[in-house]
């Protein structure tokens, strides 16, 4: 049998005994506030019921209730009445049906079906023409139930009734159908068992019941011995000692179900209106089939023994026997309640319901006495088993409700914050905080009282909700912890003096620690407000979630969870968090925190603090934990803090702000300097002025990255800033030419020696400080070139120096240059295409023959000039300026071909000439045949364009020999012809003698 439970799920609201001692109780029938009860001398008991009686305190409820005589039996008896008794028969009253619908009482007794109101008042009418019924069932049909209409199919009735029909439609009663339908006010179809024939009946009745008849519908034949029977749609069921076996009431075809065993208890049936199924009992195991007889869902497993009897009360099955009521759940087949009503051997007991899915009553009953029992609410059951800290009981009888679909979202919401709240009472925060989850009423506000002590800024946000008043008020979670623990001591103590405690037994067996409790509470309240941030709250309530979340944190020393949440977008307080994290030392997550809120100057604050005191251990360290070496963990100290810094200063637009935390900065980290100078997030660009005199004249590759930032990427055309560039980059150049220059004395290795680690940075551009002012001085034309020019005058940068002095237009110092010191003889030819002139090339072929500074002359460039440009030369003005010393061989060749050259180009000048002239004369000539041109006009011809008739008009023809009148032509216009064509953008082609030639 299943193990019982503690859970109350009826109670007692009434009690009655017989009035008199030589009655004896055969059977019950309950409906609404009335109950009808047979005795076994023949008579029928009515007796009223107060459906809500005055309240009576519920004794507490234990694994083993008391009996029911230990409570106050005259409160009991005051909910219920006798109101008649009426004599049936001599015999014991078998069945009893409360046909409500038009107050009428059907009573088996005897072998006779007998009937009379529903008050008793009127006589006790005897159905005449049946005798020897044993068994008797009234027909259910299910809510959505395909059955059979039996009273509508005449086809279906007995050999006698149509015999009966041929005379005038009389029924077996001797009454006439005519009168009978008239009459009838509705249907009421039984099964009958008389003998071994099953009938299908029904009764027709009036208000006057004395007129009452029954009408066969149909004979089965059936078994001996039927002792059960219940009818459901269109299958009858029947229980007999040798088992259970189903007759189909439209076809009359019979199978079994279930065999029964020897030796063991009666057969018993018993409708289940819930689910419109049917229980059939086999020793002591219920089997519950539908409406074909196959098994749905489970058995339920009694008391050895099995019942004397089997009601059914909502989802409920209700046994009884030797004066016991158990209370067994459908679907789990737990059973969930015992009662005692009487004494063990008081002999049969009975229960009756009240034959609907609704059921909310049952009663019992022993020879001698009737107990009626009401369903307790199921809001009460569950409260009573949060009362006794059964909490898997409860949870388990709402997850039935709730299958049921018995609860409202209302209540069940309610039911999970409430319960949530005594398991954190009792210690079991994981469960609590599960619950509290589940909960779609419960605000996350309720919890704040858990965190921080009233008063504080959301006392008044927490609603005063006490749900059920099953717990305490709420207290911070230290208080929580403290209380339990003393509670778990208190158990302890009681549990060695003997006393039962409903302390958990995992606590009472190994006691947790104060820590390990206040640890799993903080967790779980964490996990509890980190899901709340997803829901929509106001904003009281998010910054009180962020704040308190913020607050377990640094209890639990979360620091990435601190940091992470300070960092992103939350609704934390900073006035009640900047003491509390200040004073733990953890500086980074409060200086995330001023960020977030846009107090950057006490965030930057604490970064440059952080930067200073690197080694001081103000906060942990991700390199620390690698396994890093101190100068790494100093070196990732000072970049992690330069790197938030920067995150800040590159958004803002306070000038002074960013300029005061500028220089520290770029002594830990220059290309985070020059980020936050160049950054484009900010709304306001900083005034290039301010920088500029900010910028220590020791970071010049700052200053560079900004200046190059301001003029390429910004477009600046100040030429201040241009200038300032250039100057710049030319010392960075002088330096590097010097410092190269210098690596390759003999002293080189001894220097490099000298040299600290420490001091030597990698260059924030990669490309060579010369490429980019070479590039510079090219493509600018805002700066100053003398200004640069001062600067390298006395250096060597020969090609800065050429390029200067070409935009300042001295082109022989550009010539020298570039021939002469740089010997770069493609270059300095090159320049003198781009001068145009050329006299430039003579000019430079002078450089090369005469170099001056006691030089040699440079036969070689010169003859390369020669030989790349002398067809350009004139060849006297080559001839007299080459020297007398210069081998003929070297330039014999080159001034051959210069002169024949320049004869080829005379002569090729000749041809062009005699060419354009003949083409000349051919353009003329067509243009004279073109006007020469004659066109005949007759009566017939006219105008390409409004197509009338010409005749004397004026008119005008176009080259591509379209004729218009004079008006059409001013019309048209002289370059477009009447095809659409332009002349003037479509020039129009004719061969002419030279290309016909």
């Amino acid at each position: 049998m299943a193990k019982l439970k503690s859970r109350i799920a009826v109670e007692p609201f009434a009690h009655f005994d017989l009035p008199t001692h030589h009655l004896s109780i055969s059977t019950l029938s309950l409906s609404q506030s009335t109950l009808y009860v047979g005795t076994r001398n023949g008579s029928l008991l009515l007796l009223s019921l107060n459906p809500t009686p005055t309240p009576t305190p519920t004794p507490t409820p234990t694994p083993n209730p008391p009996p029911i005589e230990s409570v106050s039996l005259a409160s009991l008896s005051r909910n219920v009445s006798l109101l008649r008794t009426v004599s049936v028969s001599g015999s014991p009253v078998e069945s009893i049906f409360v046909l409500s619908e038009i107050g009428a009482v059907l009573v088996l007794s005897d072998g006779f079906l007998f009937i009379t109101d529903s008050l008793l008042i009127h006589p006790v009418k005897k159905l005449g023409g049946l005798k020897g019924v044993s068994v008797i069932a009234r027909r259910f049909r299910g809510t959505h139930s395909q059955s059979t209409d039996l009273t509508d199919n005449t086809s279906n009735s007995s050999k006698g009734q149509r015999i009966l029909d041929k005379f005038g439609r009389v029924r077996t009663n001797g009454v006439k159908s005519k009168d009978l339908e008239q009459n009838r006010e509705g249907n009421y179809v039984f099964a009958l068992v008389i003998g071994k024939k099953l009938m299908l009946i029904e009764l027709v009745l009036s208000s006057d019941l004395a007129n009452a008849s029954f009408v066969i519908l149909r004979e089965m034949q059936c078994f001996d011995g039927v002792k059960s029977m219940v009818w459901l749609d269109d299958s009858i069921i029947v229980g007999t000692i040798n088992g259970y076996s189903l007759f189909s009431c439209v076809t009359g075809q019979s199978g079994v179900i279930f065999s029964l065993p020897d030796l063991s208890r009666p057969p018993l049936l018993k409708l289940l209106w819930r689910n419109w199924e049917v229980l059939l009992l086999v020793d002591n195991v219920g089997v519950i089939v539908d409406a074909l007889g196959q098994p749905v869902g489970g058995s339920l497993v009694f008391r050895k023994g099995g019942p004397d009897s089997i009601g059914d009360l909502s989802s409920y099955v209700v046994v009884v026997r030797d004066g016991k009521m158990d209370l067994y759940h459908k679907k789990s087949g737990n059973c969930i309640q015992t009662l005692t009503f009487g004494v063990e051997g008081v002999g049969q007991c009975i229960v009756a319901d009240e034959e609907n899915r609704s059921g909310e009553f049952a009663a019992v009953a022993t020879p001698t006495k009737v107990i009626c029992y009401r369903k307790v609410p199921s809001e009460e059951q569950i409260k009573d088993l949060l009362r006794k800290k059964n909490f898997n009981e409860a949870i388990s009888l709402v997850e039935e409700l709730e299958c049921e679909g018995e609860l409202s979202k209302e209540v069940l919401s309610l039911f999970h914050a409430q319960v949530g709240f005594l398991l954190l009472f009792d210690l079991h925060f994981k469960e609590a905080v599960d619950h509290f989850l589940r909960s779609e009423t419960m605000q996350p506000s309720e919890v704040f009282p858990f965190i921080m002590r009233d008063p504080n800024r959301w006392s008044l946000l927490v609603p005063r909700n006490r749900y059920w008043g099953l717990h305490p008020p709420p207290v911070p979670l230290e208080d929580v912890v403290d209380d339990g623990l003393l509670a778990i001591q208190r158990a302890i103590f009681l549990r060695k003096a003997g006393v039962e405690t409903v302390v958990d037994e995992r606590f009472l067996s190994n006691p947790p620690t104060r820590a390990e409790l206040l640890e799993s509470a903080i967790k779980n309240i964490i996990r509890y407000l980190e899901v709340s941030r997803q829901k929509d709250l106001t904003l009281a309530v998010k910054e009180g979630v962020d704040t308190l979340l913020m607050y377990l944190y640094r209890a639990l020393n979360y620091v990435d969870d601190m940091e992470k949440l300070a960092s992103s977008e939350n609704y934390c307080i900073v006035e009640e968090l900047e003491t509390l994290l200040d004073g733990s030392g953890h500086l980074r997550a409060l200086a995330f925190l001023y960020a977030s809120k846009g107090m950057s100057s006490k965030a930057l604050a604490i970064w440059r603090i952080l930067a200073r005191n690197y080694s001081s251990g103000l906060w942990k360290d991700l390199a620390v934990e690698n396994g890093m070496h101190d100068g790494a963990c100093v070196t990732s100290g000072r970049e992690t803090a330069a790197t938030e810094a920067s995150n800040i200063l590159e958004d803002s637009s306070d000038q002074d702000l960013v300029l005061q935390h500028l220089a520290w900065i770029a002594d830990l980290n220059p290309a985070l300097a020059v980020r936050i100078l160049t950054s484009e997030k900010r709304t306001n660009q900083l005034s290039p002025d301010e920088v500029i005199a900010a910028i220590d004249p020791k970071k010049v590759e700052i200053l560079q990255c900004y200046l190059q930032w301001l003029i390429e990427e910004q477009d600046s055309d100040d030429t201040r800033l241009h200038t300032l560039y250039a100057l710049s980059l030319a010392k960075s150049a002088i330096e590097s030419f010097n410092s190269e220059s210098s690596s390759q004395s003999p002293d080189t290795g001894r220097q490099e020696h000298l040299k600290t680690p420490d001091i030597q940075r990698e260059s924030l551009i990669q490309s060579p400080v010369r490429d980019r002012l070479q590039i510079f001085l090219q493509s600018s034309d805002l700066y100053d070139p003398e200004e640069v020019l001062d600067l390298i005058q006395d250096s060597e940068l020969w090609l800065e120096k050429a390029i200067l002095y070409r935009k300042l237009g001295q082109e022989s110092l550009v010539l020298q240059i570039l021939a002469l010191k740089l010997e770069d003889s493609e270059a300095a030819e090159q320049y003198c295409a781009e001068i145009g002139r050329p006299d430039a090339y003579m000019q430079l072929l002078d450089m090369y023959l005469d170099p001056q500074d006691g030089k040699e002359p440079m036969f070689k460039a010169a003859v390369r000039l020669l030989h790349n440009r002398g067809e350009s030369l004139d060849p006297l003005q080559v001839l007299e300026t080459l020297s007398p010393d210069m081998p003929l061989q070297l330039a014999s060749e080159t001034i051959l071909r210069m002169l024949r050259a320049r004869l080829h180009h005379h002569r090729q000048g000749q041809i062009v000439r005699y060419l354009s002239r003949a083409v000349h004369i051919d353009a003329r000539l067509a243009r004279l045949e073109e006007r020469s041109r004659l066109v005949q006009i007759n009566d017939e011809s006219l105008c390409d364009s409004c197509h009338a008739r010409l005749g004397t008009k004026l008119f005008a023809m176009y080259p591509d020999d379209t004729v218009v009148c004079y008006k059409c032509f001013r019309r048209q216009g002289e370059s477009t012809s009447v095809t659409g064509r332009d002349f003037k953008q479509d020039v129009l082609f004719k061969p002419g003698w030279l290309v016909t030639r």
